[in-house]
């Protein structure tokens, strides 16, 4: 039966991907325009203007001017991209014979265009992408400069952390995590076990990165079984050949916590050949709370990137290596571990939590990239991405300076992505991915038994376009095999399938209406493990029997986007069968819940609302609310740490280069309990953040702020593990500065 699904849905993605139809030759346009600063009128070199539709890319002269000649007959939009600043865009129509003159300003804009590769693979603008993708720039990132990517993303619409203290936060995306959520740098996996457990980090410098992209719902077309929650995209750049020297250093400092941290970049251009390396470093201690500091909470970090590529208009290769090591503190674990919680809050467990009892995690990985590929080859296919990647990631589990569990997890994994050449309405591409894993866990905390893990997938996503209205289909076929030491092999195989709609209803306005069918194959941990699990408060009882999770999703989108208001409003329903969750059983094994990984059939229901209304050139508002429910259909049991409901009004106040944008953020109390959870009340806070901008012909000074909490207001976040024992941060400041040489 599994070989029938895997051939059917063969046959499917075949379809999709042979459906092109020829266009009739028609005589070519010519589009031109200059890029500049918006504060100051100066030209700015080597911003990479893109054809999004077409892939076509060009860099500005010394003058700021760019042309593209021999456009055929058609709408297109326009991006303009350089490091440092938000990216731009525009629609253009080109005729034949004519030629249209489009030009940009680069500004440090109150409201922005919003820029994703992560949705189709290929860049495009937000609001035309079909699904709902949320993008932080540098700038935001180094506002929100967190230790780790689940705190960075906190505050976003649809997006809040699951957390074991602030080194291991991560993303929870419409109430979706762990093996529903998959994490990427620069469209790859990133080799960690974040997944796993609820005290794994993600190896990710956020310092370092041009920008974090999260694709909310499901995204297993192009990215596999793991993403049928989601995307969190981290992407570093080095894809454009440019001449001379990019570059940045940033420091960041703030109180509560003693926050220090430090990044700095170079990447240099001659010809066609680039060169680039980065470094970073940051430090929090214990974190200060309105009942005290939470012990054990510090976190360390550092790392580095290095590479160089080769960038032709017909083909294109880089090399690359990154290292990161970080060690941070898991908050209580020495307490969970001895069976000793008997207080419920930070004061009454401070001094049991000091000295040789703490645990730490001690995590550090290599990473070694090749992507390579051609283009502009003017055939059915047009261009060819390839993308091999080799990951060797360790965590130590410490008590004291002594290990206790070591994991190891090796991962090699490649993608090919073959773009075919628009023909007349219709753009696709089509691909293979996979990767082999090996891991392994030695020590106390050895749930399972060694590992060996191998998937491939072959896809294919389509598009027509009609202009006003747009149409994608595509569809996956994805195998995953286990091979654990001493217990019989499990393989699955499953199809995942989408059809979208996307409708202009005016000038600035759009429907997107998207079905998607998914498939997720159970995670290692689901069918193997078997002991104490701290990480996530649980005896943990794997099932090596379990099927594989079937999702059926509709997700409506209703968007505005103009230079005044950009507004979005989602809606969406997932029904999935056979969902795999931790059923506690009744019992106390090693003083912990003792759960098995059981299945049944539950649902996912959501909106998110945002809009941005500039009332004129200085004052901009800011509203949203994202509210999310979610249960097992059969009983209506709530499933355990979902979102509260969450609101939030700011403002941005602008004056030429300074920004100030004092906000509020409001949460509902979290009363739709899993049996073995407690209610989180409600609160309220206060935050204000500011910025400015001295900027220049070739590079741009940035001064932030960032204060948050300013009431000092005492609250716990219901997706935390620890959260009847530690509450969020208290009162504190976050200053940075960065100066961007482009």
């Amino acid at each position: 039966m599994q070989w029938k699904r895997f051939y059917s849905g063969l046959a499917v993605i075949a379809i999709c991907a042979g459906t092109a139809i020829n266009s009739f030759g028609q005589t070519g346009g010519r589009i031109q325009g200059k890029v500049t600063l918006a504060e100051n009128d100066t030209v700015v070199h080597n911003v990479i203007v893109t054809v999004v539709q077409l892939k076509r890319s060009v860099s500005t002269d010394e003058n700021g001017d760019y042309q593209f000649e021999q456009m055929p007959i058609g709408t297109y939009t326009l991006l303009a991209h350089t490091e440092g600043f938000p990216d731009a865009t525009q629609r253009v129509t080109v005729i034949a014979g004519g030629s249209v003159a489009a030009d940009f300003q680069l500004r440090f804009s109150a409201i922005k265009e919003q820029v994703t590769v992560t949705a189709t693979g290929s860049e495009q603008s937000v609001f035309e992408a079909f699904q709902s993708v949320t993008v932080l720039d540098n700038l935001r990132l180094v506002e929100e400069a967190h230790p780790s990517i689940g705190e960075v993303l906190d505050k976003e619409p649809g997006i809040a952390k699951r957390s074991f203290g602030p080194g291991a936060a991560r993303p929870v995306i419409r109430g979706f995590d762990g093996d529903r959520v998959l994490i990427l740098q620069d469209g790859v996996r990133t080799g960690s076990l974040s997944s796993q457990s609820g005290d794994h980090g993600e190896p990710i410098d956020v310092l370092s990165l041009e920008r974090l992209e999260v694709v909310k719902g499901p995204a297993t077309l192009l990215y596999g079984s793991n993403a049928i929650g989601g995307v969190v995209n981290a992407v570093t750049g080095h894809d454009y050949a440019h001449k001379g020297v990019r570059g940045y250093l940033t420091t960041t400092g703030g109180t509560t916590s003693d926050q220090a941290g430090v990044s700095g970049g170079l990447e240099l251009g001659v010809g066609n050949f680039m060169i680039w390396g980065n470094g970073s470093g940051q430090r929090t201690g214990d974190y200060d709370t309105p009942l005290g500091p939470v012990p054990n909470s510090k976190t360390r970090s550092a790392g580095g990137l290095g590479g160089f590529g080769y960038y032709a208009d017909k083909g294109f290769f880089s090399a690359s290596y990154g290292y990161d090591n970080r060690r941070y503190g898991v908050p209580f674990a020495a307490t969970f571990e001895g069976g000793e919680v008997e207080g419920t809050n930070v004061g009454a467990l401070q001094d049991g939590n000091k000295g040789e009892g703490q645990i730490d995690l001690a995590m550090r990985r290599h990473d070694l990239r090749f992507n390579g590929g051609f283009r502009n080859l003017g055939a059915f296919v047009d261009a060819f991405r390839l993308s091999l990647s080799y990951s060797d990631y360790q965590h130590r589990e410490l008590e004291g300076d002594v290990t206790g569990t070591t994991f190891n997890n090796q991962q090699f994994i490649y993608r090919g992505v073959f773009d075919q050449r628009k023909s007349g309405r219709l753009t696709g591409s089509f691909g293979f991915s996979g990767f082999t894993r090996d891991y392994e866990v030695i020590g106390a905390e050895a749930l399972s038994p060694p590992v060996e893990q191998n998937t491939f997938a072959i896809f294919s996503l389509q598009e027509v376009d009609f202009e006003r209205v747009r149409f994608q289909l595509g569809g996956r076929v994805e195998r995953n095999k286990y091979t654990p030491l001493g217990l019989p092999e499990r393989t699955f195989t499953g199809f995942s399938g989408a059809a979208g709609m996307r409708v202009g209803l005016w000038r600035d306005g759009a429907f997107v209406a998207n079905y998607t069918r998914s498939y997720r194959a159970p995670a290692l941990e689901e069918l193997y493990n078997n002991g104490p699990h701290i990480g996530n408060l649980t005896f943990e009882i794997g099932n090596p029997n379990l099927k594989r999770e079937r999702s059926d999703g509709l997700d409506l989108s209703l968007r505005h986007a103009s230079k005044r208001v950009r507004a979005e409003a989602n809606f969406y329903y997932y029904s999935l069968r056979d969902f795999v969750f931790l059923a506690p059983t009744g019992e106390i094994e090693d003083g912990l819940i003792e759960a098995e990984y059981q299945q049944a059939n539950s649902r996912f229901l959501g909106t998110e609302i945002n809009l941005d209304v500039s009332l004129n050139d200085h004052f901009v508002v800011n509203l949203g609310v994202d509210a999310v429910d979610a249960q097992l259909k059969e009983t209506g049991t709530p499933l355990p740490r979902i979102p509260p409901l969450r609101g939030r009004l700011g403002f941005d106040f602008r004056y030429r280069n300074i920004s100030l944008r004092p906000e509020a953020i409001l949460v509902k109390d979290q009363e739709q309990l899993f049996s073995t959870e407690t209610r989180t009340a409600g609160y309220a806070v206060f935050n204000v953040l500011g910025s400015y901008v001295i900027p220049r012909t070739h590079y741009a000074h940035v001064f932030s702020v960032n204060a948050f909490n300013l009431g000092d207001r005492l609250y716990r976040n219901h997706l935390s593990f620890i959260k009847d024992l530690a509450p969020e941060i208290g009162r504190g400041v976050r200053f940075s500065y960065t100066v961007r040489l482009f």
